[in-house]
């Protein structure tokens, strides 16, 4: 499988179709941070079996889904929006999507339904990775990166076929991989 070796903020990582890493099979990640630190990023499809108020008990109102971010930290609750006017802050992490922000803001905004499904995406834990790490991954095709998608990819709610979704989204030099199936036996 080829990679693109351009990470950045912003941008996905797809998982190569046969990783063996139960953590991120089949994922893809959305890289918030990117640097000779280390890099930062969120499994878009793979979702707990929790919503967020059987979290935070103030948010009883709030049936939003909860993602399994990655295997760092998983008593750390994280999340991505595009509702910067509303919140009033976050850091951007691509052209308005932003990670963070003013979280008891969120919360009054949640609570008074002023923040919809669509708008912002939670996680447990995050996926993370130490100086050079990625790169060493990516030289062994592990990743594909891509900023070959729309924003909506973000926050979808197809968990099963996003992984799909943004390897056809590639275009035609990728989209074979797409058809690959989940146990390389069935081949």
């Amino acid at each position: 499988m080829l990679s693109l070796l351009n990470p950045s903020a912003g941008k996905l990582l797809i998982s190569e179709p046969f990783l063996a890493d139960p953590n991120f099979k089949r994922s893809v990640i959305l890289l918030t941070e990117y640097g000779e630190d280390g890099s930062i990023g969120f499994i878009l499809n793979q979702p707990s079996n929790l919503v967020v108020k059987d979290l935070i008990p103030d948010l009883w109102m709030a049936d939003l889904p909860v993602f399994i971010g990655g295997p760092v930290e998983i008593d750390t609750i994280h999340f991505v929006h595009r509702c910067y006017d509303k919140l009033g802050g976050g850091e951007e992490i691509t052209d308005g999507i932003y990670w963070g922000g003013d979280f008891e803001t969120l919360k009054l905004l949640i609570n008074n339904n002023s923040i919809q499904e669509d708008e912002v995406k939670f996680f447990l834990g995050y996926s993370g990775w130490g100086f050079n790490q990625l790169e060493d991954e990516l030289a062994t095709n592990t990743w594909i990166v891509s900023d070959q998608y729309h924003p909506d990819t973000i926050f979808s709610n197809n968990e099963e076929e996003l992984w799909k979704e943004v390897i056809i989204n590639l275009g035609p030099k990728y989209a074979h991989v797409s058809n690959f199936p989940i146990d390389p036996n069935l081949n």
